[in-house]
């Protein structure tokens, strides 16, 4: 049976921008998590393509990507995820070469096919390219033949990506349905899960993936990455409380808003309906508010269940030092337990 101290786990920024802030301040935060996270034993750093939220400052995905990777020495960065259909297959190339050329061995490009953004922003994105993310295995096919230099077949004729042919960017398919599970497992590719946000699809999108799944030169064995929700403090009960900055975003999204993170609140009641309490703690059943024992009790209780081969974590804490605090708590559960 595997052990938690056996998991590498990482670190999912979604690079918040809270109430009374900046982007600028999103991304020295940023940089300041990832260099303690390098310190504290986490694997990889991962940053999320979003695009018109105004609590998300990662929207240029590449670009952040490059900043953190130039501020640390040694952590794996990369993307969780580059949304595929916004874009041009060849300019993902030319940005993960550039990457991998940069910083070598350290860079992931781990791909989405949702548009990461609300219809509007998804139209403004996707104008000219005609994609509503049916095309991804297509996409895809094209974005692999141009880090390899015999892959011609699936790219457009005469066309390289320079920097980008020949390089060795791992990429990982995201996932919050089955999708994107069965096509990981059909490739051979690494998956990962979000279950901090679909914990319903997890364990059928796990089987999909695993029963589907054929060796690949990029993996001999299936490899799953489950993304959870995390918020630990030094009692339970700051941690609930921390957490509600969390859920009041989940909140937002239920009703389909947008805004910065806010403030923690001593409690929900008053914020949120019967009706919404309920939709957004079954959304939460993969999401963790606790002390380190209360942590590392739940994440043993996940790994029976999903059998992860790594954790990837996203806490969306509005204090700074409270939320480097929560990923040094999970690093000390996880590596000593």
């Amino acid at each position: 049976m595997k052990q938690l101290k056996d998991i590498p786990i990482s670190v999912l920024d979604l690079a918040p921008i809270i109430q009374g802030g900046t982007a600028a301040d999103s991304f020295h935060n940023s940089l300041d998590l990832a260099r303690h996270a390098e310190a504290w034993g986490y694997h990889r750093y991962w940053l999320a393509e979003h695009h018109n939220m105004p609590g998300i400052a990662s929207s240029a995905t590449s670009l952040v990507i490059g900043h953190i990777a130039a501020g640390t020495k040694s952590i794996r960065v990369g993307s969780g995820g580059i949304m595929l259909p916004n874009h041009a297959p060849l300019v993902i190339a030319e940005q993960f070469g550039t990457l991998e050329s940069l910083y070598p061995g350290r860079i992931d490009l781990g791909l989405g096919r949702a548009p990461g953004s609300d219809q509007p922003a998804a139209r403004a994105l996707r104008r000219g390219l005609g994609s509503d993310g049916s095309d991804f295995p297509e996409q895809l096919s094209e974005l692999r033949a141009y880090f390899d230099p015999d892959g011609a077949g699936s790219r457009p004729p005469g066309v390289r990506a320079v920097p980008g042919e020949g390089l060795n960017v791992p990429i990982w398919l995201l996932g919050s349905s089955g999708f994107s599970a069965r096509l990981a497992g059909q490739l051979g590719l690494p998956f990962a899960f979000a279950s901090h946000f679909a914990p319903e699809y997890v364990l059928p999108a796990l089987h999909l993936y695993r029963s589907n799944f054929q060796p690949s030169e990029a993996l001999d064995k299936p490899h799953v990455m489950i993304g959870l929700g995390i918020t630990a403090a030094d009692t339970v009960e700051e941690a609930r409380r921390l957490a509600t900055s969390q859920q009041q975003q989940f909140l937002n999204i239920i009703r389909g808003r947008s805004g910065m993170l806010q403030p923690p609140v001593d409690s929900m009641d008053g914020l949120w309906s019967v009706q919404e309490r309920a939709i957004l703690l079954e959304k939460q059943h993969y999401s963790i508010a606790g002390d380190k024992a209360a942590v590392t009790a739940r994440l043993q209780q996940i790994l029976e269940e999903t059998e992860a081969d790594e954790w990837i974590i996203a806490s969306q804490i509005y204090d700074h030092k409270a939320r480097l605090h929560s990923y040094e708590l999970v690093a000390e559960a996880i590596l000593n337990s």
